[in-house]
């Protein structure tokens, strides 16, 4: 097969993902405010998938960036093409399973590990960028930690400088700013997420030879990466939501902003640094931490243990099917 043919099935692929990336995720930015009951699934998923888009305009391609160095092969190679198909391929079934399951897993992580998985089935370790690799498994405890504490500092500041006022208005208070969080969460997340998909789409088009190894990515792949992005948020998964908004703790809205703008803020500060990190980590550890203050008997750890187990396993296990695909694709002769 004509390796620019190749090139487009996995732009396709890249495309696909995002979509799945979208509505998998969309849990991670919808949560709180269906659980508080600020707003309806339907119209928080709207108003998610617009701020996804509107992140475009806000970021710049540094965690791009990041993506496209995770893995090396020779580049203008049909191989490198081949082995992010199947890297994309392991990130999307395991996206897909954990997502029938209501598992919050991490997208990010799925994408590393798919990816991490081919490369290393392909050429062995020495194809891992492992810089590029190390900023996205340090945050993967630092994500939820950093969550956690933003989440329980903010809400304690909120209890302190509400505390003499009715809980009826702190309750109207915080509906409308929920609305604000939760946009400020989401556009967080479209800039930091979306931005993997451009990494994998502009690692291609060299690897393929359509750009050149110094050239910049075109802007078409920020557009399509963030619109691909927002209309899968826009059909947002409902199996989540109720794990992360409803089963991890009972949330009010003062808990829920709080919950949100500490996400937002970690979001902001990762994507700033470059750094590819998982919204579902950063999320669940701000419900934690607001719920810590709130309420800590509140919170069901039998819940935040099975999301615990599916953030151990994200990595190996999108890495292994990305590997078993790359030993499909040699078995065939594709290369």
């Amino acid at each position: 097969m004509d390796v620019h043919a190749i090139v487009i099935i996995t732009i396709g692929a890249a495309l696909v993902f995002d979509v799945i990336n979208g509505f998998h995720d969309a849990a991670n930015s919808i949560a709180t405010v269906v659980s508080t009951r600020v707003l309806t699934p339907r119209a928080a998923v709207l108003w998610a998938a617009l701020a996804n888009f509107i992140a475009l305009f806000v970021f710049h391609q540094g965690v791009a960036d990041t993506i496209a160095k995770t893995i090396h092969i020779e580049h203008s190679s049909t191989a490198f093409v081949w082995v992010v198909i199947c890297g994309l391929f392991g990130a999307i079934v395991w996206n897909l399973l954990t997502w029938w399951l209501g598992l919050p897993s991490s997208s990010s992580h799925a994408l590393i590990g798919g990816l991490s998985g081919a490369g290393i089935a392909y050429g062995g370790v020495d194809t891992l960028q492992l810089p590029a690799i190390a900023k996205t498994l340090y945050f993967i405890p630092l994500a939820p930690l950093i969550g956690l504490f933003l989440g329980s500092m903010i809400m304690f500041i909120v209890y302190w400088v509400f505390r003499k006022f009715r809980p009826q208005k702190v309750d109207r208070i915080f509906r409308v700013g929920q609305l604000i969080s939760a946009g400020l969460y989401s556009i967080g997340h479209g800039g930091n997420d979306a931005q993997k998909t451009a990494g994998v789409i502009w690692a291609v088009m060299i690897a393929g030879g359509m750009l050149g190894p110094k050239d910049p990515a075109p802007y078409w792949i920020f557009v399509a990466s963030y619109s691909a992005m927002a209309f899968g948020t826009a059909i947002g998964g409902w199996r989540i939501v109720k794990t992360m908004g409803m089963g991890l703790t009972h949330l009010k809205p003062v808990g829920g902003f709080c919950a949100e703008v500490a996400g937002a803020i970690t979001l902001f500060l990762a994507t700033y640094l470059k750094i590819p990190v998982s919204t579902t980590h950063t999320i669940t550890g701000a419900i934690v931490g607001v719920g810590s203050v709130a309420n800590a008997r509140g919170i069901r750890w039998g819940v935040a243990t099975r999301i615990i187990y599916a953030w151990i396993f994200t990595i190996p296990a999108a890495g292994m099917v990305g590997a078993a695909s790359v030993l499909v694709v040699d078995f065939l002769g594709a290369y």
